[in-house]
C-alpha cells in the first residue's frame, strides 16, 4: 500500500476510489438546456440543421476562427464525411499515422481509399513530416495528420508538402479543442478539420462531431452528405447518409463550449503541476509543449524508458490498484490490427516502440490539486 502524505492521500488509498483518466463535467446548465429542447418538441432538423445545431455551429466556427462549421453525430462521421466531401475515390491513398484511434484509418477505408501508414516523431507522437514525402505516390490524394493527445501536428511543414504535391489536408483535431500551432487553431493549415465531442473529450455533447472549413464548396457538400444528399426535402442531389446531430446534443455543446476556456485553463494548470511533481522521475519521459505550440492537454501521456509492454502494463495495473486511472492510448498500432494488416507496407519502429511504453494519467478539470499530488506520489512509489 502507498504511504500517505496527507488526509486526501489516505482517503484515496483506503477507499480505492478511482481517479478516472477523463470524465465529462456536466452541470445544471446542461440539464436545463436539454430540458428546454425537450419541451420545445424540436428534436432534430429535417435537413440536419435545427435551431440549436445552427447556433452551435456558429459559435464553434467563431471559437476556431473558421468560416464554416458543420455539425454531425460523431467524430468518426466527421472524418468520413470530410474525405467524402473532398472527393476521395476508390483507389486513392490517404497518408496518416498508425499511432492513433482506429477511426482515422476507418474513415479512409469507408471513403473507398487506401490508408498509407507513416511513422511518428517520438517526441510529439504525431506523424513525422520527414517520413511523409517518401510515402507519396501518384495515387496519393490526401494527408490526414492527427493532433494526438491534444498537441497539434507540425502543420506548417505538412502544408508545404501538401502544396508541393497538390494534396488535400484533412486534419484530425478530435483531441485538440483549444490547441494552437504558431498561434493558429487546428484547421488553419488544413482544407478541413474534424472534431469529436465524445464523452471524454475536452468538451462533450455525449456523442457528436464537427467539420470546420473555409472552403464554400466543401461546406456545401458536407451539409448535403450529412442529410441523405438532400438540399430540399425528398430530393437528393448527391449520394449521402444520415449523420445529423440531434438538437439535444447541440444544446449541450453550446453550454460546454462556454465552459471550455475554464476547462482548458484547469487542464493546463494540472499538467504543469504534474510535470513539476514528476520532473525528477528518471524512468519517465514526460510530455512536452514545443515552442510555438499550445497543448490542449486532452491526455497527459508519459513514457517509460527502455521497457516492453509487459513491464508498462504492470506499472499501469499497479497504479489502478491504488486508485489512479492510468490508461494506455494506444496499445496496438492500427497497422498491426488484424483487419488493417492488409494495408501495412513496412514496420513503423517509432510507432511500435511508443505503443509499448506510453500511458496516460488524469489531469482533467475534475482533478483537484491535492489529487495531482497523490497521482505524482503514486507514480514515484510504484516505479
Amino acid at each position: 500500500m502507498l504511504s500517505s502524505n496527507n488526509a486526501t492521500d489516505s482517503r484515496w488509498t483506503n477507499m480505492r476510489k478511482m481517479i478516472p483518466v477523463n470524465m465529462p463535467l456536466i452541470g445544471e446548465e446542461e440539464v436545463r438546456a436539454v430540458t428546454k429542447v425537450l419541451k420545445s418538441h424540436i428534436l432534430t432538423g429535417r435537413l440536419g440543421s435545427g435551431p440549436k445545431v445552427k447556433q452551435f455551429e456558429e459559435k464553434f466556427a467563431k471559437f476556431v476562427k473558421t468560416k464554416h462549421a458543420v455539425a454531425v453525430n460523431s467524430g468518426s462521421a466527421a472524418l468520413h464525411i470530410a474525405l467524402w466531401a473532398a472527393g476521395m475515390k476508390t483507389g486513392d491513398e490517404v497518408i496518416l499515422p498508425s499511432f492513433t484511434f482506429i477511426a482515422s484509418a476507418e474513415a479512409a477505408v469507408l471513403a473507398g481509399s487506401r490508408p498509407v501508414f507513416v511513422d511518428i516523431n517520438p517526441q510529439t507522437y504525431n506523424i513525422d513530416p520527414k517520413k511523409i514525402e517518401a510515402a507519396i505516390t501518384e495515387k496519393t490524394k490526401a494527408i490526414m495528420p492527427v493532433d494526438l493527445y491534444g498537441l497539434s501536428a507540425e502543420m506548417g511543414q505538412i502544408r508545404e508538402i501538401a502544396k508541393k504535391h497538390n494534396l488535400k489536408i484533412i486534419e484530425d483535431a478530435a483531441q485538440a479543442h483549444g490547441a494552437t500551432y504558431k498561434g493558429k487553431p487546428p484547421g488553419y493549415f488544413a482544407d478541413m478539420a474534424c472534431w469529436s465531442f465524445y464523452a471524454s473529450k475536452n468538451m462533450t455533447t455525449g456523442e457528436g462531431g464537427m467539420v470546420t472549413t473555409n472552403n464554400d464548396e466543401y461546406a456545401e457538400n458536407l451539409r448535403l452528405i450529412r442529410s441523405h444528399g438532400e438540399k430540399e426535402e425528398y430530393k437528393a442531389s448527391m449520394l449521402g447518409c444520415n449523420y445529423r446531430m440531434p438538437e439535444i446534443e447541440a444544446a449541450i455543446g453550446i453550454v460546454q463550449l462556454g465552459k471550455l476556456p475554464t476547462f482548458l485553463e484547469k487542464r493546463r494548470k494540472n499538467a504543469k503541476l504534474l510535470t513539476q511533481k514528476m520532473s525528477e522521475t528518471k524512468r519517465l519521459i514526460l510530455p512536452i509543449e514545443p515552442d510555438g505550440y499550445m497543448h490542449s492537454w486532452y491526455l497527459y501521456t508519459v513514457r517509460l524508458r527502455d521497457v516492453n509492454a509487459e513491464t508498462r502494463d504492470k506499472v499501469v495495473n499497479e497504479l489502478r490498484e491504488h486508485g489512479v486511472g492510468a490508461t494506455v492510448y494506444y496499445p496496438i498500432p492500427i497497422h498491426l490490427m488484424p483487419y488493417y494488416r492488409q494495408y501495412a507496407k513496412h514496420r513503423l519502429s517509432e510507432t511500435e516502440k511508443a505503443a509499448q511504453q506510453v500511458f496516460s494519467l488524469p489531469i482533467h478539470p475534475g482533478v483537484a490539486g491535492r489529487e495531482i499530488n497523490y497521482i505524482a506520489n503514486a507514480v514515484k512509489q510504484v516505479l
